[in-house]
């Protein structure tokens, strides 16, 4: 029995958490506060395996609960909101920065009937966060481990990142160190609730010198821009100079899909791929990887320390296709530091494209990994 604690003042979000829990006998509701203190109280006495606040526009400190639990008596944390929206977006990114691992959309509802299918996404996604083993998130901690070696390589010239659980704080510790003329555009696979992606690249664009925003097809490729995958919708590259935003069938499960992502990155750029997995749940990504190491690109994987959750990264690590286990910090510095020959590079020279030759030789690859 999962047992569950609700931070919610709205009676009509209340209500409809109830209604949903209800519906499934291994969650057990054994606590309803109304405020940060009394949920503070509440978590110490009764130590639920989770506990899920509410996230509404009409509370904008509804996101500091978390930083106070996490300080008090830290425990999984989900956030659950009703709308969607740039509002609810940057508070989302708020909640998620204070320890919260994730943020979800509540079960629809129409008239006083649950949506079957978004109240079982709903209940499931509850139950794999009751499993998630957490520490105080708030503050900033260095990892012990020793740094590896750098890989030594040729200059990158594109960036592909997969994360999902945690990634939005991972993403942001990350990309705040990476300067405004990083000479590469960086792709960005977030496994993130639907209607929230636009609030996330607005509040990184609004926190980063990087120029951020949600990938359309045919946008072009700039240097120092983030592109952050749309709801739905699968991430690629149309040649070395276009993205390509389709609607293609889901990779394992994902769309969009860290695979599918890293994939169409080996076949356009080959040796020039960076590719990196951060925290999250699940395995998204590593068989992708495989495309990286063929066309002889370069893989990082963030260590367990700095992960909210580690099973992405560790299936990365344990699938053997990865270069360097790195600490959030550590992982900044690498992408300096693996692009910082092209900095030189003339703007309009071509470099010998390593993809022509990854997809001679492995014409079979999109096959295997689809």
């Amino acid at each position: 029995m999962i047992r569950i604690l609700l931070v919610a003042r709205n009676a009509g979000l209340q209500a409809l958490v109830e209604k949903a829990m209800q519906t499934d006998g291994e969650v057990q509701l054994v606590g309803l506060a109304t405020s940060g203190a009394e949920a503070i109280k509440m978590a110490t006495k009764l130590k639920p395996d989770l506990i899920v606040v509410g996230l509404r526009l009409e509370d904008p400190h509804s996101a500091n609960v978390i930083k106070d639990i996490m300080i008090e008596t830290p425990a999984p944390v989900v956030m659950i909101a009703h709308d969607a929206g740039p509002d609810l977006g940057n508070l989302s990114v708020q909640a998620l920065a204070s320890g919260a691992l994730a943020v979800i959309a509540a079960p629809a509802e129409s008239s006083s009937h649950l949506d079957e299918a978004s109240t079982r996404q709903f209940l499931s996604t509850l139950k794999a966060m009751s499993q998630v083993k957490v520490v105080r998130r708030w503050r900033e901690r260095l990892s012990p481990r020793r740094r590896p070696s750098s890989v030594a390589s040729g200059p990158i010239s594109i960036v592909g990142i997969a994360a999902s659980t945690g990634g939005p704080t991972a993403l942001l510790s990350i990309l705040r160190n990476i300067p405004s003329d990083f000479p590469a555009p960086i792709l960005v696979v977030q496994h993130i609730s639907p209607g929230f992606i636009e609030g996330l690249a607005a509040a990184l664009g609004a926190a980063l010198p990087l120029d951020v925003k949600v990938a359309t097809d045919g946008d072009p490729l700039t240097p120092g821009t983030v592109y952050l995958a749309s709801d739905g919708l699968q991430l690629g590259l149309a040649s070395r100079t276009k993205l390509r935003v389709a609607d293609a069938p889901p990779v394992n499960g994902f769309r969009p899909s860290a695979t599918y992502l890293f994939d169409s990155i080996a076949r356009v750029f080959g040796s020039e791929s960076l590719a990196v997995v951060l925290t999250g749940m699940g395995n998204d990504g590593t068989k992708g990887l495989h495309a990286i190491r063929k066309a002889h690109g370069k893989t990082i994987a963030q260590d367990e320390l700095s992960s909210v959750v580690f099973g992405m990264p560790k299936a990365a690590i344990d699938s053997g296709f990865v270069d360097l286990v790195l600490p959030l910090e550590g992982i900044a510095r690498e992408l300096i530091r693996l692009t910082s020959s092209r900095r030189s590079t003339p703007p309009h020279a071509e470099l010998l494209n390593a993809g022509d030759l990854y997809r001679r030789g492995c014409d079979d690859h999109g096959k295997e990994n689809r």
